[in-house]
């Protein structure tokens, strides 16, 4: 816990935070502090330490860290000029000096006399950590959190989630305020009266200040309580706690579709550039973005439906077989999106020098694609993978209307025109809590693919 203490209030900016966070702890640590406080002086035995060191040694040092700053700079062509380069060394020097003297003096048995290190050894000493584990509880327990890196690394994904459905539900919300759509008199009719439309409003709370409306709205999001539905007076939780099964099936077999089909179908095209495989998978790819969904749909409707009668038009919750066209159809229009990705992620990757140094050893071009190339061009498509995923998990509203399935992109379509406000922050906090969730997915599958990206975590752990 000592080092997890000194690493979080190494940062300037988190050390007001970690003291707030265990205030009553601070409390008796700065009493103590006050009472035991070393009665050395660090500073002044710092700077007779460095008295005794020679200016030849400090000009040693520089000349050395310059050297490996410009061999840095040449071997990786960062373009530096060299008064930026004497600037880095300097400070790697003066770095280098602090640290010499700060380990001479710990030898010695003299450390700093700050409050932070004061703090840090009491907190390094197991009979003190476990009589203060009651007041220290808050503080200690995100030390060890912040600790463990992937742990950190999801709980502030999670917390940045909460911030993003708070901001989204108030900005739709606002939009839907100013919007010059009026509830009670689609819902009511253009025959209602003044008085039936008052009293509407006045059961629905739309009478009310814009600011206690916005609050009203936000409170049923922490309260999990998203009310019922202006029209229909439906139950907004369960309503979309129905939808979703089929919107999650249908986005979940698309993308496997999708994935089997366009990531060997980039990588060929990658591997054999500007061949007929080639032009034909980017082509069909082409098409495949081009052609709007709804007529995708309908096309499929009328040969595989009417001619063929192969499947169904319209979806039924008793015949699986009705969920094939709207699959294909979902599936193929992304499926062009991630076999460019894939070809253009593919093609960067293999003519990397790492990939030369493979096919010199003799490897074979299954191994060096599936072990070596593949790996390193994932990051892109799974960006795209997941973004296109998380669209469809949103709902497909065209492709829903199309063949008459009730999911959560038709019911947020159906409910914007009245418009429902409820029923609409309700789809609203769904399709940001399905984004969120999947942008973390993808996050985690950026560290699992990239090792570079796992070294980050562990740092910023």
């Amino acid at each position: 816990m000592e080092s997890n203490y000194r690493k979080a209030t190494g940062d300037k900016g988190m050390r007001l935070f970690i003291i707030l966070l265990g205030l009553p702890l601070h409390l008796i640590t700065f009493f103590l502090y006050l009472i035991h406080r070393p009665s050395s002086d660090y500073e002044k035995l710092v700077a007779k330490e460095k008295d005794t060191l020679s200016e030849d040694l400090r000009e040693k040092w520089f000349l050395d860290y310059l050297a490996q700053e410009q061999a840095k700079n040449k071997a990786f062509q960062l373009g530096q000029s060299p008064e930026v380069l004497e600037q880095t060394a300097r400070e790697l020097t003066v770095d280098h000096e602090n640290r010499l003297i700060g380990t001479q003096l710990e030898k010695k048995g003299v450390k700093p006399n700050s409050y932070i290190d004061f703090t840090a050894d009491w907190i390094g000493r197991p009979l003190f950590f476990w009589l203060t584990s009651i007041l220290g509880l808050i503080m200690y327990a995100y030390l060890a959190g912040r600790s463990q890196s992937f742990a950190w690394f999801v709980f502030g994904r999670l917390v940045q989630t909460v911030f993003v459905i708070l901001g989204v539900a108030a900005f739709v919300f606002t939009i839907l305020y100013i919007s010059p759509l009026d509830p009670a008199r689609n819902i009511l009719g253009v025959e209602s009266t003044p008085e039936q439309v008052a009293n509407f409003n006045r059961i629905y709370g739309l009478d009310q200040p814009y600011l206690v409306q916005l609050w009203n709205a936000l409170h049923s999001l922490f309260t999990f309580d998203l009310g019922t539905s202006f029209a229909g007076r439906e139950d907004i939780t369960a309503s979309i706690v129905s939808k979703f099964p089929i919107t999650l099936t249908i986005a979940f077999f698309s993308l496997l579709m999708a994935i089997s089909i366009a990531i060997p179908a980039g990588i060929v095209s990658a591997l054999r550039p500007n061949t007929y495989w080639d032009y034909t998978f980017m082509i069909v790819a082409l098409i495949g973005l081009s052609i709007p969904s709804f007529w995708q749909g309908l096309l499929f409707i009328l040969g595989f439906s009417i001619h063929l009668q192969w499947f169904p038009a319209t979806y039924s919750t008793s015949n699986w077989l009705s969920l094939v066209l709207p699959i294909a159809v979902l599936g193929t229009s992304i499926a062009a999106s991630i076999a460019r990705m894939t070809r253009s992620s593919m093609l960067e990757v293999i003519h990397e020098d790492y990939i030369v140094t493979a096919k010199a050893k003799g490897l074979s071009e299954r191994h060096i694609v599936t072990k070596h190339a593949l790996k390193n061009a994932m990051i892109p498509i799974i960006t795209v993978i997941g973004l296109l995923f998380g669209g469809m998990l949103g709902g497909a509203a065209i492709t829903e209307k199309v063949f008459n399935i009730s999911g959560i992109g038709s019911y947020i379509v159906d409910k914007q025109f009245i418009p429902d406000i409820p029923a609409l922050l309700g789809g609203v906090v769904y399709i940001a809590i399905a984004i969120s969730l999947v942008n973390l997915i993808i996050d985690i599958l950026y560290a699992f693919y990239d090792p570079r990206i796992r070294s980050t975590m562990k740092k910023k752990g």
